[in-house]
């Protein structure tokens, strides 16, 4: 089992070199459907599995295509992996729909919408 340290390295690099596939390397059309950013990846104890996690812009039928894309090039992005990061097992990498982002944003247009009512009920109660 690595450390900590080692594990987040590890992680940081795969996400760096990911990122770089999906900017020249990766020509699936399905992957270009929507935006695509990178937005952590989790590597497992002992440096075998990879979560990549991934934010995409754009309609839900976009995000359903550039996730079937993604999916599909996994071997081709693991195996440029293996030739780029020099560990003795290239790790399974996995692609999952990261949905923070927009949750996120939800809740601050919940916020926003709260802050007026607010605003208006003090000054009625004036």
């Amino acid at each position: 089992m690595a450390n900590s340290r080692r594990i987040e390295k590890v992680s940081s690099l795969i996400k760096r070199e990911v990122s770089q596939m999906l900017i020249n390397e990766i020509k699936d059309d399905r992957v270009g459907a929507g935006m695509v950013s990178i937005t952590h990846v989790e590597v497992s104890g002992d440096l075998q599995h990879a979560k990549v996690f991934v934010s995409i812009y754009g309609t839900a039928e976009a995000k359903k295509e550039t996730m079937e894309g993604l999916k599909a090039c996994t071997s081709f992005v693991r195996r440029s992996l293996g030739q780029k990061i020099n560990l003795r097992h290239t790790p399974e990498i996995r692609f999952m729909e990261d949905s923070s982002l927009e949750k996120g944003d939800q809740l601050i247009q919940l916020i926003n919408r709260i802050t007026p009512l607010k605003e208006e009920e003090v000054r009625a109660e004036e």
